[in-house]
């Protein structure tokens, strides 16, 4: 018995010892740490001291510490970030789709403001803004410098208002200067259009009207159809799309997935991770799905295409998307002012994240540029007639007696369907490859 509490209390005093030598350290660290962090902000109360009282002018205290705090922020990515209580009320209003400025979604790359896409006809759309044009100058002042909340405080402004930025475009050797004139920016999250047999959804942001808008948009193009029969198929055109609400791109993906993952995120915690599932019913009720990408195609748009991508519900087509793959949750603040944290990345069902990587079209289609110097001059009336000479057009060719009037204005009908598709190729190539891949996927279709 007394050799029993002998070695007990040997393991106590054995494990007394042991966990001194490894907590003490521990302990030891974490005060040495948060007495670095209390040095630091002693620092910066000093410096902030300083600046009230010995700079060349009076500064405003509110917003030299809304700048520190933006600071902090923006130091993570180019995704966090202060919004005072004016950009908290701007934001709230922008989900809602409507709000005042030139139309551009930004991001911020080497300094320089960098264009995601800009919105359907918007100022900056009207005025030739493209998705990757570098903004430098906006009236002339550089923003190099500058936070992404400060440049766009430069390029607001009153309605009417007129502004000059200068843009750096990848092929032109030179930067040029582009007049806009701001104005009022009404969303229309979704539009809806036939062309042929295929209903094109054109999606240009994720806020809270896309989903209603696709649906309500969808059901009656195939109203007008006479019934989704007569449909050959959808093209969802999600190009210059810079995205938006993450619970909008469930939605959108949902309505065209009968079942499994749509996305998942992952945060710093384990704990703090999501996984959205899709529910039954398919709004297209199983016909082909062209979905089409470009560089301007970003965060919710990547859901959504990486979604339908791994479940083989839609062809991929266009160029490499934006690579935005992480998620920003907005935490109200005092003051009515917000925050805007990276707080997760998201991945496909496939578990693939696109961050920095975007989603890989199934089959690369690159929108051909037109160069008008390069355009050679043609007697129109020539070339025409040379396009519609055909056996009808000889002398003495004998008539087809064999149709019906029925038959030849199907075949004029046909005919005249396929000059609309050789003009669209011309005016959209990367939408007419959408939809002649729709009509080569519906002619393999079993006959009934």
């Amino acid at each position: 018995m007394k050799k029993f509490m002998m070695a007990a209390l040997g393991g106590t005093l054995a494990g007394a010892l042991m966990s001194t030598q490894i907590a003490g350290p521990l302990i030891a660290q974490e005060t040495d740490r948060n007495a670095s962090i209390y040095e630091q902000l002693d620092l910066f109360g000093d410096i902030f001291e300083r600046i009230r009282a010995q700079y060349v002018e009076e500064v405003d205290e509110k917003e030299l510490i809304e700048a520190a705090i933006n600071g902090m922020l923006t130091s993570l990515d180019p995704h966090s970030s202060y919004l005072s209580p004016d950009d908290a009320a701007d934001m709230r209003v922008q989900t809602r789709g409507e709000f005042g400025g030139l139309g551009i979604e930004v991001t911020q790359e080497e300094g320089f403001v960098k264009v995601v896409s800009p919105i359907d006809d918007t100022p900056a759309d009207e005025a030739g803004i493209a998705a990757g044009d570098f903004i430098t100058h906006v009236d002339g002042e550089s923003v190099l410098g500058l936070t992404l909340d400060d440049a766009v405080e430069l390029m607001r402004g009153p309605v009417g208002s007129e502004i000059i930025i200068t843009v750096v475009r990848e092929g032109v050797d030179e930067p040029f200067d582009v007049t806009i004139v701001r104005d009022t920016i009404k969303l229309t999250a979704v539009r809806t259009r036939t062309e042929g047999d295929s209903v094109v959804l054109r999606i240009t942001t994720f806020n809270d009207q896309t989903f209603p808008n696709l649906e309500e948009g969808l059901k009656k193009a195939v109203e007008e159809a006479g019934g989704m029969d007569n449909i050959n198929g959808i093209v969802l055109d999600l190009r210059n799309n810079p995205g938006g609400l993450l619970t909008q791109a469930i939605k959108v993906s949902d309505a065209f997935l009968e079942k499994g993952e749509i996305v998942s995120t992952r945060g710093r915690q384990a704990a703090d991770g999501d996984r959205y599932n899709a529910t039954a019913g398919d709004l297209a009720e199983g016909k082909p799905i062209v979905l089409l990408i470009n560089g301007g195609s970003a965060s919710a748009s990547e859901i959504v295409a990486g979604a339908l991508q791994d479940h083989r519900r839609a062809i991929v087509v266009g160029t490499k998307s934006f690579g935005k793959g992480s998620v920003q949750t907005v935490m109200p603040l005092k003051g009515d002012g917000a925050m805007r944290l990276t707080t997760a990345r998201y991945y496909t069902p496939s578990g693939r994240s696109i961050q920095a990587l975007g989603v890989s079209p199934d089959i690369v289609v690159q929108q051909p540029t037109v160069n008008p110097n390069a355009v050679e001059e043609e007697d129109e009336e020539q070339s025409a007639a040379a396009r519609r000479r055909s056996e009808a057009d000889l002398r003495g060719a004998i008539s087809n007696d064999s149709l019906s009037e029925d038959e030849i204005r199907q075949i004029e009908e046909e005919r005249a369907a396929a000059e609309a598709a050789a003009q669209l190729r011309d005016d959209d190539y990367q939408l007419a490859y959408a939809i002649d891949l729709l009509k080569g996927l519906h002619a393999l279709e079993p006959a009934e």
